[in-house]
């Protein structure tokens, strides 16, 4: 905790730079780099409470005050507070930047009372793909996308941009991968009941069921469990989850970006695996295959011309995913039938291969485009856009 003359001594650096000033305005060094770690900050708590909210509501009943949406609200306040300094001061961001994160604010915040709502209304939400939910990852792509402009445009060339930049990509990459993790709990919970194990609470399993108007049996879990279709995962994943690694690679410029981005987040994932599981809470299945289509990715980058490896890198990456989406799911069986359930790890919702062309020409798309607007602003190979000079003296 901090103590009184050390909170007195910050809010004194601090003041000086509390003046009104228009998006772009120069900014000093110091605040510049103090307004970007509050965003990290910020997005750490996020990521630690919606780490722990899907396993926490595959577990309980649902709260509002539950202990990971009060973490998630930590990161959110904090995500407020930048939002208000950036727009009143002008300081750290474009007009462009600016606009991204003010949007994205604002969508998330209008998503949280229209998302306790709809619980009040329709009681337990079943799915992660439900419209107010869907609103809150919109809120915070945007939010994520204008931080990542800003810090693209302002930092300082050097290792720190390249680590930072990669953070926030990594953090990208966690929000727009967020609602598929119900089918990465959802499978393993089925594999679960199958092994005569259940990892949610009788109140839960029972309130679901009441919903749906069923016993609790197989298909009410089904039901609860794995509520879209099974296409969607390895589309979704491919289309959207891997054109960030696309962009990534294409804004920072250096091979092995793609790779580092989709190992970081999967590390996490890893990482935070034995906690929930050790502490009671369900497993998931972790996307290991992203690190697998991160790497084809950054292979894709050898090829010198755009077209060309948007064309064969689409290909390749869908490849790539959809194998690493099947072996996962081959070894589901012998997991379960050694664990019974209760600890397998290597699991991944159903492949859907027959969906594996719509996923490859999705991603081409998206991927044509990314090139098509980085070639437009004739990007260089490692810092596309060259940064403003930023001031380093105190107003």
């Amino acid at each position: 905790m901090k103590s009184p003359a050390s909170i007195k001594k910050a809010a004194e650096w601090a003041l000086p730079y509390w003046t009104r000033g228009q998006a772009g305005r120069e900014t000093p060094q110091d605040l510049f780099r103090v307004l970007y770690f509050g965003w990290l900050a910020a997005f750490t708590l996020k990521l630690l409470g919606s780490a722990w909210d899907v396993s926490w509501h595959f577990k309980w009943l649902r709260d509002d005050l539950a202990p990971p949406h009060l973490l998630n609200s930590a990161g959110t306040v904090i995500a407020v507070a930048l939002t208000v300094i950036h727009g009143y001061t002008g300081y750290g961001v474009d007009k462009a930047a600016l606009r991204l994160i003010q949007w994205g604010t604002g969508i998330f915040l209008v998503a949280v009372p229209l998302d306790l709502i709809n619980h009040r209304v329709n009681g337990l939400d079943i799915t992660s793909w439900s419209p107010s939910h869907i609103m809150l990852y919109a809120g915070t792509f945007f939010m994520i996308a204008g931080v990542i402009r800003g810090w693209f445009m302002g930092a300082p060339p050097g290792r720190e941009r390249v680590v930072v930049l990669g953070a926030f990509f990594a953090f990208f990459l966690e929000n727009v991968h967020f609602p598929e993790q119900h089918q990465e709990y959802g499978i393993l919970s089925i594999g679960a009941w199958d092994n005569q194990a259940t990892y949610a609470e009788p109140i839960l399993l029972r309130f679901a069921a009441d919903q749906m108007g069923r016993p609790v049996d197989r298909t009410m879990m089904t039901g609860f469990a794995l509520p879209v279709p099974d296409f969607l995962y390895p589309v979704y994943a491919v289309v959207a989850v891997l054109s960030v690694l696309v962009v990534a690679r294409l804004l920072i410029g250096r091979f092995g970006t793609a790779t580092l981005v989709a190992a970081s987040y999967v590390g996490f994932r890893t990482l935070i695996w034995p906690l929930l599981t050790f502490t009671g809470f369900p497993p998931s299945a972790v996307p290991f295959f992203m690190v697998v289509a991160g790497l084809v990715v950054d292979l894709a980058f050898l090829l010198r011309l755009p077209a060309l490896r948007a064309v064969l890198g689409a290909v390749g990456v869908t490849a790539a995913a959809y194998g690493a989406l099947i072996a996962q799911s081959t070894l589901m069986g012998p997991v379960y039938g050694a664990l019974k359930g209760q600890e397998g790890l290597f699991g991944a919702p159903p492949p859907a291969t027959s969906s594996a062309v719509w996923a490859g020409v999705g991603l081409l798309a998206v991927w044509a485009v990314a090139e098509w607007v980085v070639g437009r602003r004739k990007a260089r190979p490692v810092d596309p856009i060259e940064p403003p000079v930023i001031a380093a003296a105190t107003p």
